[in-house]
């Protein structure tokens, strides 16, 4: 397989992935009340019911970042930001977070001041959420063999919406986890921290690291977080975790990222983006498949 070939599998897998474990993970964040039930339900791998699986925000912002990289083949922050801000102006109830309610709506009326309104939030510190990781898995696959430049055009792409020095750590960790799925490299946790600016985020994933194998998903997500606080550092490290604990094997990591609960649409998203990146969506079969919102039809020819 020649590098563009490789490339372009590679980033299929991860937009595929990363949308079926987003509409997955939604199902039990949504529906299922009192959690029991959904334990009860990923402990015997019960694919969640209909309505068909919708997929979120996590989604709908992938789709934009990659619509800007098949256009400019690198990141290009006005036109990521005018994608988001059309595209949430078009659905806002895709789930978006509070952060992205305040400043999608003002980057629409206001492109050009788009980083000083991305700083502006909260309290001027900048969303430190886990938005900018959970999109980014197919960036990372299209920058696979470059792993300085993935971890560069992530964070130009977390900058935009989530200017908090740990928002955009997350964005960068997840990238690069999903650049050495991608190339077929051993996912070591080390390896992503080591690459990750230093902070919560990367302290996570030290931590994650030194788990015990054979740590239940439950236990780790007790440790780690899960994205309850929606923050990139409770939220990346128990997902990476659960990538590289089964990098090959794209069920099984999603129904251990699931059994975290927590934030489990975005924990699953990034999870399956990055798994994805190298396997594929094929050992998902039809039972999954079938149940998705399916994606644009032109994400078939990035």
């Amino acid at each position: 397989m020649d590098t563009d070939d490789r490339r372009r599998a590679a980033v299929r897998g991860s937009i595929e992935g990363l949308a079926h474990g987003d509409a997955f993970g939604e199902r039990f964040f949504a529906l299922f009340r009192p959690e029991a039930e959904a334990r009860r339900l990923i402990a015997h791998r019960q694919l969640p019911p209909e309505p068909r699986w919708h997929w979120t925000d996590d989604t709908a912002m992938a789709l934009d970042l990659l619509a800007v990289l098949a256009e400019h083949g690198e990141v290009r922050q006005p036109a990521l930001v005018a994608r988001f801000a059309a595209t949430y102006r078009a659905d806002p109830g895709r789930g978006y977070g509070s952060g992205m309610h305040a400043l999608l709506p003002r980057a629409a009326a206001a492109p050009a001041e788009w980083r000083e309104l991305a700083h502006a939030l909260f309290g001027g510190e900048g969303s430190l959420g886990n938005g900018a990781a959970m999109r980014v898995a197919p960036l990372g696959a299209w920058f696979h063999h470059d792993l300085d430049r993935a971890a560069d055009q992530a964070a130009r792409s977390a900058e935009v919406t989530h200017a908090h020095p740990q928002g955009v750590a997350g964005a960068v960790a997840v990238a690069v986890a999903a650049a050495l799925a991608a190339r077929g490299a051993p996912l070591a946790l080390t390896e992503i921290a080591a690459r990750t600016p230093d902070g919560l985020v990367r302290q996570g994933l030290l931590r994650a690291a030194q788990l015990p194998p054979g740590t239940p998903p439950e236990e780790a997500a007790a440790t780690l977080g899960s994205g309850r606080r929606i923050r990139a550092d409770d939220t990346v490290p128990f997902a990476l975790w659960c990538a590289a604990r089964h990098p090959d094997d794209l069920p099984t990591a999603l129904w251990t990222t699931a059994a975290g609960l927590g934030d489990v649409d975005t924990t699953c998203a990034i999870t399956g983006g990055v798994v994805a990146a190298r396997t594929g969506t094929t050992a998902l079969g039809e039972q999954w498949t079938s149940k998705r919102e399916p994606l644009p039809e032109w994400t078939t020819t990035v």
